[in-house]
């Protein structure tokens, strides 16, 4: 028999449930508290998880809202900034005929052939230090869960109206469109230790209970369990699976 691919979240629910012995065995969870175990797992997931992430190039035309508030307000799958820039010459990167890098271009461009790319190369990193060292540039701070992007400049003046910046980016991947998500192995083993940690603590509280027949409860052994995956699972991606560092977030 083939085996189903999971590309749901009603899939990946039943997948669990099967794991954990499902319908062979009564599993005493309720549809809601699988459900918030669900949202846990992909919350989790899409914060630590490198295969949640995109990394994109956002364009945003400012707006005089924008201005007004003196910050840009980022769609909530937005989880990390890693640089904005202009997309034109305009506002506060603006290059001039005075600008050091003009001059250099203006007098060499035309015996472009004759020149030594060596030469070229650590004159323009000199150039680029130096702007850095006088210059610097432009600061900028992200607050993921206020989703606005504050960039400290002079907003009356430097960011002009209708124009485009680059927000470079690292975008949650929306699993409803691409649902290969669901059939990750690491998320459908996560998503089940959860399951089994809310079964095991729904059966705790009825630990040495005889039930007819002489059976007891022992749902301590089941909580044990699977708090011991689910520490084996954060281990595994802290080190295999750890989120891209290098981004700014709130």
């Amino acid at each position: 028999m083939a085996q189903v691919k999971v590309d749901s979240r009603t899939k990946l629910k039943d997948y669990c449930l099967r794991r954990l012995g499902s319908p062979a065995i009564d599993i005493n969870v309720t549809d809601d508290q699988i459900d918030d175990r669900l949202d846990d797992a992909f919350q989790y997931y899409r914060d630590y998880h490198y295969d949640s992430t995109q990394k994109l190039y956002k364009k945003h035309q400012i707006t005089q809202n924008d201005k007004d508030n003196g910050y840009i307000t980022v769609p909530d799958e937005i989880i990390g900034v890693i640089n904005v820039f202009p997309a034109s010459q305009a506002g506060w990167d603006t290059v001039n005929m005075f600008d050091m890098r003009y001059q250099m271009r203006l007098n060499d461009l035309y015996d472009f052939t004759d020149v030594s790319i060596l030469h070229y190369t650590m004159v323009m990193q000199h150039v680029s230090l130096l702007d850095d060292y006088f210059t610097g540039k432009t600061p900028f701070d992200y607050q993921r869960h206020m989703n606005q992007l504050h960039i400290y400049c002079d907003w009356a003046l430097d960011m002009i109206l209708d124009e485009y910046i680059i927000i470079e980016c690292y975008q949650v991947i929306n699993p409803e469109s691409y649902t290969d998500i669901y059939d990750d192995m690491w998320l459908k083993r996560y998503a089940t230790a959860l399951i089994r940690r809310q079964w095991g603590q729904n059966l705790s509280k009825y630990d040495g209970i005889t039930l007819p027949g002489g059976l007891t409860y022992n749902g301590q052994a089941i909580l044990d369990s699977a708090e011991q995956e689910i520490s084996t699972l954060h281990e595994e991606m802290d080190t295999k699976h750890g989120a891209l560092l290098g981004m700014v977030t709130g």
